[in-house]
């Protein structure tokens, strides 16, 4: 059993999970739409809208959701997941 988990603790040491959202093209769809109005809209501040949009912040589940719902879009369609090889991250990124 022991040799399972160390295939499964090696394979999730070269993988890493990176999670893309489109709230930018979304909300310059929906009428240019403001960092400040999504923030209002989904029940947070300006700065945690801008530290998602740019990947430095990865929301809460109920956020996510949320902002999904002020856009009227399903959750994958706002954020998507992919897996990544780490040797495909940049030096600074692992």
């Amino acid at each position: 059993m022991s040799n399972e988990f160390d295939i499964i603790s090696v394979a999730n040491n070269l993988m890493k999970m990176v999670i893309r959202n489109q709230i930018r093209r979304l909300r310059f769809e929906r009428g240019e739409m403001t960092q400040q109005e999504l923030a209002r809209r989904s029940g947070c501040t300006r700065q945690t809208i801008n530290a998602i949009e740019a990947a430095k912040y990865g929301p809460s589940l109920e956020l996510a959701f949320k902002i999904a719902e002020v856009f009227g879009v399903g959750l994958g369609e706002v954020f998507q997941c992919e897996m990544i090889g780490t040797e495909d991250l940049p030096s600074d990124a692992s």
